[in-house]
C-alpha cells in the first residue's frame, strides 16, 4: 500500500468535508445573502438604465417619423408646383 497516496486522499477528504461545513455555515450564508443582495441591486440599476435608453429611443424614433413626414409633404408640394409650372408652360406653347 502506498501511504503517500492514502495520506493525500485522506487530507483531500478531510479538506472537502471541512470545506462543505464552512460553505454551509451561518456566516457563509450571510455572505451569500449580502452578495445576492448586491447582485439584485446591480440588476435593478441596469434595468433602470435600459428603461431610460428605451424611452430615449422611442422619443428619437417619433421625432424621426415627424421629420420624414414633413420632408415628404415638402417634396409633394414641390412636385405639385413643378407639375403646375409644366402644365402652364404647355398651355402657353399651344
Amino acid at each position: 500500500m502506498d501511504w503517500k497516496k492514502a495520506g493525500i486522499f485522506a487530507l483531500g477528504t478531510l479538506f472537502g468535508y471541512e470545506g462543505i461545513r464552512l460553505l454551509s455555515s451561518r456566516d457563509a450564508k450571510k455572505v451569500y445573502a449580502h452578495g445576492t443582495a448586491a447582485v439584485l441591486r446591480v440588476k435593478d440599476a441596469i434595468l433602470d438604465q435600459v428603461m431610460t435608453v428605451q424611452e430615449n429611443c422611442s422619443d428619437i424614433y417619433e421625432d424621426a417619423v415627424v421629420i420624414n413626414e414633413e420632408r415628404e409633404a415638402e417634396r409633394d408640394e414641390a412636385w405639385q408646383e413643378d407639375e403646375e409650372l409644366t402644365e402652364e408652360k404647355d398651355v402657353k406653347e399651344d
